[in-house]
């Protein structure tokens, strides 16, 4: 969840102002989120690291700029997420596709349809106070494509806007919605294979 704003504008403030322990207040509070936030991007933990380690120079360097017109959690993750994604054009530079590929085709198509329906063995609750939960979701999560991911992680995971995720993936709102939704709906029928009760097990176009 996205921190309340009041609790950062103090040493917000007095980082501003120069006051360095305020400063290593701020990243220390949100080192691990962002660490988290940069792997589930790019994979790799040195790539993650270098996330970290670049967001935390420009956060050094814009400090004074931050005009509190969002939260400063939100403000973060947007220059997180822009390095985290800077990090992959460079090292797919070989590809024929750009992330933020096709601005329209995502609206234009339609919403998939899961191959695996079935009842949950356990409610949602019950699973969610697992564990091993959290270890199944990021799995899940890094089989998804690219670009439904990195909806998913903006979207639900950080707590941006629409448009805010919009323009941190220099995609449509439109798309942003659409992609979410897939996303929704591949993770919960990767879940479904791991939670769902094979005896209540719906095929597509079965008629009853």
């Amino acid at each position: 969840m996205t921190e309340r704003s009041d609790d950062d504008i103090p040493l917000v403030h007095r980082a501003q102002q120069g006051d360095f322990a305020a400063f290593e207040s701020l990243l220390s509070r949100y080192e691990r989120r962002i660490y988290r936030l940069a792997r589930r991007i790019v994979g790799q933990v040195q790539d993650a690291e270098e996330v970290v380690q670049q967001t935390f120079l420009s956060v050094i360097e814009h400090l004074k700029g931050f005009r509190e017109e969002a939260l400063f959690s939100t403000w973060l993750t947007r220059i997180a997420t822009n390095h985290a994604l800077a990090l992959l054009r460079k090292r797919s530079q070989q590809r024929t596709v750009p992330l933020a590929d096709d601005r329209t085709s995502d609206a234009d198509q339609g919403v998939p349809h899961p191959q695996f329906i079935a009842q949950w063995r356990e409610t949602p609750e019950e699973i969610a106070s697992r564990h091993e939960t959290r270890e199944l979701l990021d799995r899940a999560l890094e089989q998804l494509d690219e670009k439904y991911r990195l909806v998913f992680l903006l979207r639900d995971v950080e707590g941006l806007s629409t448009n805010e995720t919009a323009e941190a993936l220099d995609i449509s709102p439109a798309n942003v919605k659409v992609r979410l939704l897939r996303a929704r709906l591949m993770l919960r029928e990767r879940l479904t294979l791991q939670f769902g009760d094979e005896a209540t097990r719906v095929f597509p176009g079965h008629k009853h």
